[in-house]
């Protein structure tokens, strides 16, 4: 039997929200389909969806008028309807999803490893990966257009009232400006949900003003988060007066003993370690930016977009605030690797892989082109010991050659297209280079330790020849 599941949302999130879920629920239960509905209201997210809820549905419907982190869906069939189709004709949106194909393939399998792990995050890291999931578009918005006012000469944005000066104000300025207060914004939003958006905005706004940066900002979205959520769960009133609390009370009370501790507590000492990171690494000789590049590159190979993986890269995108940009570069070339190196080796070596692991080989290019590291978890999974080992040495390869070379990255993804917008790289050629080596050496370390696929009894004539050839 076919499972459904849904999510409905509207901007007030009072009475569309559960009307269309309960239209959906009564017609999915008349249908005898199997049905759970998610509700992004006033109070926050109820019945939300789980990792094995996802897992097992066969389409997923979409009925809602704002965000609903789609991201979660990636490999799922989702079907979208409006909130008014949702209430007033719901059986033909459960026929449309029973009806709908499945998400099949390599890509899928990868973004199901990718959910899985995205699902498996708690406390800390989960609160920390909202925040820089949704720090990362302005960072990305900001570099470039960064990059692409030193079109017009390294300087040129300093004659005010020049294309140059609008580039670097509305990337500079302006998206840069957002970063850290929206990394503190919704790490505090992960912790409290709406209640904790403001006053962790308002802490990130401050880290930013007193030069605590980017850890600045982590600290404040975790006291905002969880100041909002200790007068959310502890604070009662008469129920005439609740709804005072997530407008009033909430943003009041933890606005302001976040605001105090950031003005008189943290801000200062978090700026001087801020300060001397920065010191640090503008300092590096070349014998220690290497060893950091390989240390960051091993660390974005060892897990692939694990904890392990996702500490290298939030090193890495909170310096770029601090307009260090060498780290970034190391970080994205050794992230690029794991995949594109898989993919060389089923081209070198084509009778180690089974006929769905060569297939599988050119989906995981496309992914390592684009800066997917977990292209590589299904080859990882399968032959952990040898191929985990391999893809280390490569990504540790790629990072310190990248560092090596002096090569710098305005842009935390985009992975190879990012090398064909003007000053968004430099050294481009050797950061290329950087790549490329790595990938090779990824590949041949994985041919010299995988063993060959054991031709199985069933195997045609034709696959047997493509396997020799």
């Amino acid at each position: 039997m076919k499972k459904i599941l849904a999510v409905t949302a509207c901007p007030t999130g009072i009475a569309h929200t559960y009307m269309a879920a309960e239209s959906l629920e009564k017609a999915a239960k008349e249908k005898g389909v199997p049905f759970k509905v998610e509700t992004r209201g006033g109070v926050g997210i109820e019945n939300e969806l789980t990792t094995q809820d996802i897992q097992e549905a066969h389409a997923i419907i979409i009925a809602a008028a704002t965000d609903v982190d789609e991201g979660r869906f990636q490999g799922k069939t989702v079907i979208k309807v409006s909130l008014a189709e949702a209430i007033k004709d719901a059986p033909t949106a459960i026929d449309r999803a029973l009806q709908a194909e499945a998400s099949t393939g390599y890509v899928a399998q990868v973004e199901q490893s990718k959910q899985e792990r995205s699902a498996g995050r708690s406390g800390f890291y989960k609160h920390l990966m909202t925040g820089v999931s949704n720090m990362i578009p302005l960072v990305v918005a900001g570099g470039l257009i960064i990059a692409l006012s030193f079109i017009f000469g390294i300087t040129a944005f300093e004659e005010e009232g020049t294309l140059a000066a609008a580039l670097m104000d509305i990337g500079g300025g302006a998206a840069f400006a957002l970063m850290v207060p929206i990394l503190a914004g919704f790490i505090a939003f992960s912790i409290a949900d709406k209640p904790g958006l403001a006053p962790g905005l308002v802490g990130g706004m401050l880290a930013s003003q007193n030069g605590s940066g980017f850890l600045g900002g982590i600290i404040a979205g975790f006291i905002a988060g969880y100041a909002a959520k200790f007068i959310k769960d502890q604070v009662k009133l008469p129920r005439s007066f609740e709804g005072l609390k997530p407008v009033l009370i909430i943003p009041l009370g933890a606005t302001l003993f976040t605001g105090l501790l950031m003005v008189y507590v943290i801000g200062e000492p978090v700026a001087w370690i801020m300060e001397g990171l920065g010191d640090w690494l503008a300092g590096l000789n070349t014998g220690n930016a290497i060893a950091l590049g390989l240390i960051l590159g091993a660390m974005m190979a060892f897990d692939m977009g694990g904890p392990v993986n996702k500490a290298a890269y939030t090193f890495a995108v909170g310096l770029i605030g601090s307009n260090i940009y060498e780290p970034m570069a190391a970080v994205m070339a050794a992230g690029m690797t794991p995949p594109l190196g898989l993919w060389l080796a089923t081209l070198l070596s084509p009778k180690k892989f089974s006929t769905e692991e060569r297939e599988a080989g050119k989906a995981a290019g496309v992914l390592g082109i684009s800066f997917i590291t977990e292209g590589a978890i299904p080859f990882a999974a399968a032959d952990p010991f040898r191929v985990i080992p391999s893809l280390m040495v490569g990504s540790a390869t790629a990072g310190g050659l990248a560092m090596l070379f002096n090569t710098a990255l305005q842009a935390p993804h985009g992975g190879i297209f990012v090398l064909f917008i003007p000053n968004a790289v430099t050294n481009v050629f050797l950061y290329a280079l950087a790549i490329a080596i790595g990938m090779t050496v990824t590949a041949v370390m994985i041919v010299l330790l995988k063993k060959g696929v054991a031709a199985k009894p069933e195997q045609t004539i034709q696959e047997k020849h493509d396997i020799a050839g």
